[in-house]
């Protein structure tokens, strides 16, 4: 099959990582496809050597719209996040679909929610009432955590893949020199519990080393201790903490350095998905949204995951809609931290993976 994958980046790490991500395992599964990407500018380092199957092409290009528009139309068209393809393409799309052949699939990609308006709206048509598309109609995809929904995008062979990892051997290929000690993972926006928690890791009884991602989560951990070397310890003589600035990492790498860690911090939804499948404990700083309508998104993939006490109440300090201290990172709260997180793995392990329900879908619907 050949796929057409349409993405608007508004948070690069988020959008553009879901749709490369699903572009690469429809690739892996011998389909052919062409992301059309606004900015693709995040993937020189998030997929630098690309994948044979998959096409990156730039839609703000119009010889690259009209060369598209005049060749053959995709057999399935995938509007990420509801982000308008070009009028061109939808045209040619909608020209292929009415030549007598069963309907072209139009799948209108949602964000990922453990809300239940999930489970009614996924799967149900959208009729095109004017527009180059008039006529067809789309069909919602929501991804989720349940059986009624999309699933969760998961490589075949993910497991085997974190069985096998080494921790140390990859923590001394990225230049990390670990000792042992508890292993930390910031990705995330500026929360404003960053101070705090940083405080309470160098005055801890537990050795710690802060493995900062690059871009907004180094400039907020660099902000407050005013220091932009690699390493260096936080002010002051509390001296439990140690922060390692990271470079940029593909895809994969960024998986094994979840992997990797004893408690990760992520934002967004990429990343919050490959925490979920690290089965570590996890904190996730949720994309906030002007009507706080992430504050009810949060709450729900809280009660999904029967999140303890504990854990709901770091969650909303961190995503700051409280003010307060970050609960004690002690051991007893990281492994309750953890067993609710491998619990919730485990779960999702038992349901088929987006991209097999998104060829379910195609095939019931066409």
């Amino acid at each position: 099959m050949r796929w057409d994958i349409f993405c608007k980046v508004i948070d690069n790490h988020g959008d553009l990582g879901v749709c490369w991500r699903l572009a690469c395992q429809l690739a892996a599964q011998g389909d052919g496809v062409r992301l059309w990407v606004d900015d693709g500018a995040a993937l020189e380092w998030m997929a630098p050597v690309g994948l044979a199957g998959v096409e990156v092409v730039d839609w703000r290009a119009p010889a690259a719209v009209v060369e598209a528009a005049a060749a053959l139309a995709p057999d399935v068209l995938i509007e990420a996040f509801g982000c308008d393809p070009a009028p061109e393409l939808i045209a040619r799309f909608a020209e292929a679909a009415s030549e007598g052949r069963p309907a072209r699939p139009w799948i209108n990609l949602e964000y990922l929610s453990a809300e239940p308006y999930v489970e009614r709206l996924h799967g149900l048509p959208s009729p095109v009432f004017r527009g180059p598309g008039e006529g067809l109609s789309k069909r919602f995809f929501y991804p989720g955590f349940t059986t009624a929904t999309g699933g969760l995008l998961r490589e075949p062979d993910l497991t085997a893949q974190q069985e096998a990892f080494d921790r140390a051997a990859w923590l001394v290929a990225r230049g990390i020199e670990w000792q042992g000690e508890r292993l930390v993972s910031l990705f995330c926006y500026e929360p404003p519990a960053l101070a705090d928690l940083l405080a309470q890791l160098a005055a801890g009884p537990t050795p710690t080393r802060l493995l900062v991602t690059p871009g907004r989560a180094a400039q907020a951990v660099q902000a407050i201790t005013g220091s932009r070397r690699g390493m260096e310890r936080l002010p002051g003589g509390l001296g439990a903490l140690s922060i390692s600035y990271l470079h940029h990492l593909a895809q994969p790498d960024f998986d094994h350095l979840l992997w990797a860690c004893d408690l990760n911090f992520v934002r967004g939804e990429d990343s919050f998905v490959r925490a979920i499948w690290a089965g570590a404990p996890m904190v996730w700083q949720i994309y906030p949204q002007d009507d706080d309508a992430h504050h009810i998104k949060l709450a729900a993939f809280l009660d999904w995951l029967g999140a303890p006490a504990s854990l709901r109440h770091g969650h909303t300090i961190w995503n700051g809609f409280e003010a307060g201290p970050m609960p004690l990172l002690d051991r007893e709260t990281l492994a309750e931290w953890r067993a609710n997180a491998q619990s919730a793995r485990d779960r999702l392990l038992q349901q088929n993976d987006l991209v097999t329900q998104l060829r379910s879908l195609i095939s019931q619907k066409s």
